[in-house]
């Protein structure tokens, strides 16, 4: 198989190039190296008899020589993280959503009719939760006055009382809560779209919290893993926000990878879209993470602040057993060993 990873020259898109070669296909790699993530002067690493493209999704000339000869799409250019401000929405909006547009209008006029889509586990926003009294309820939007006083768990919309978290299946309802949550949320709609406009399949994986080598360090949307990281090789104890309580799945970057190459050998949903979470399926605290970082480097102990970011959510976890029933996939890493090897793993630099 011939398979356009966007992308592929960053963080994850590098892992699922590495898999696909090493599974035999032939890849083409599409990324425009920007800045915020690419060092200037430094050329990207990628295997023997991959093919790179420097250039922009959201150009539509670049977008079909990239796509001639092609079999699969295995879309992974996005900007990432919750963003900055409000000044980031437009640039989330142009790379994330209209390059996708650009990338399905590409593809219909090439006739490629498998997508393989890079989604995430912010378009669930807050996860599952259940009341002792009312049974399963959203949780309600997080006002800033409760943060402020460190009340930090979503409380029953209908009579206030602690709520329970559980594991969020792929049918739950989406309620994206930052811009970059939006526009993931985007992306999966327009695939969609495609999908039934054109007959093509397109596979939406849902990452939780992904990391290992290679992760970029240093900027303002690196994800907590490397943020973590970078601050306890310079010394520093890792400030873990909120009051470190907040439940996630961390992935590991090559399970990643397996999930995005199972997903484009699987039989894709004709004329749809289907989503699956990508997951270890074992969640963790923020907290917990931050201190078996400091473990492995021997401290300094992580800090709780009690500081929040409004676009953050509470607890969000994955159920993983939709694809490891349709895809196969069941991630490897076990979380000790994956924090202990990312400890010394290498982070791409800071531009």
């Amino acid at each position: 198989m011939r398979i356009l990873v966007t992308g592929g020259a960053g963080f994850v898109g590098s892992h699922v190039v590495s898999a696909c070669r090493d599974a035999g296909h032939e890849v083409r790699v599409l990324d425009a190296l920007l800045p915020a993530v690419h060092p200037a002067g430094v050329e990207p690493t990628l295997p023997d008899g991959v093919e790179l493209l420097v250039g922009d999704v959201r150009d539509a000339g670049t977008v079909d020589r990239a796509l001639e000869g092609v079999d699969a799409v295995c879309h992974q250019a996005a900007m990432v993280g919750l963003g900055v401000d409000v000044q980031d929405m437009p640039e989330y909006v142009g790379i994330n959503e209209f390059g996708t547009a650009v990338l399905l209008a590409g593809m219909a006029r090439a006739d490629v009719g498998r997508l393989v889509l890079a989604s995430s586990m912010v378009v669930y926003g807050e996860g599952r939760y259940e009341c002792p009294v009312d049974g399963v309820v959203p949780a309600g939007p997080r006002r800033r006055a409760d943060l402020d006083e460190g009340r930090f768990e979503p409380p029953c919309p209908l009579c206030g009382r602690q709520l329970s978290w559980g594991t969020v299946a792929e049918g739950a309802g989406l309620d994206p809560r930052n811009t970059y949550a939006a526009t993931k949320l985007g992306q999966e709609h327009l695939a969609s779209s495609w999908a039934s406009s054109t007959g093509g399949g397109a596979i939406a994986l849902r990452y939780h919290n992904v990391y290992g080598p290679h992760m970029p360090r240093d900027t303002p949307y690196a994800g907590v893993a490397a943020i973590f990281r970078s601050a306890l090789e310079g010394g520093r104890a890792p400030r873990v926000f909120e009051d470190g309580g907040q439940q996630r799945d961390f992935v590991h970057v090559t399970d990643v990878a397996e999930a995005n190459l199972r997903g484009l050998l699987a039989d894709p949903p004709e004329s749809a879209l289907r989503a699956y979470n990508v997951a270890s399926g074992t969640p963790h605290t923020v907290g917990d993470m931050a201190r078996a970082l400091a473990d492995a480097f021997g401290g300094p102990e992580p800090q709780v602040t009690g500081e929040y970011r409004i676009g953050d959510v509470r607890h969000v976890v994955a159920s993983p057993l939709l694809a490891e029933n349709e895809l196969g996939f069941r991630a490897q890493v076990e979380f000790d060993d994956g924090m202990r090897a990312f400890a010394t793993d290498p982070l791409r630099s800071a531009p």
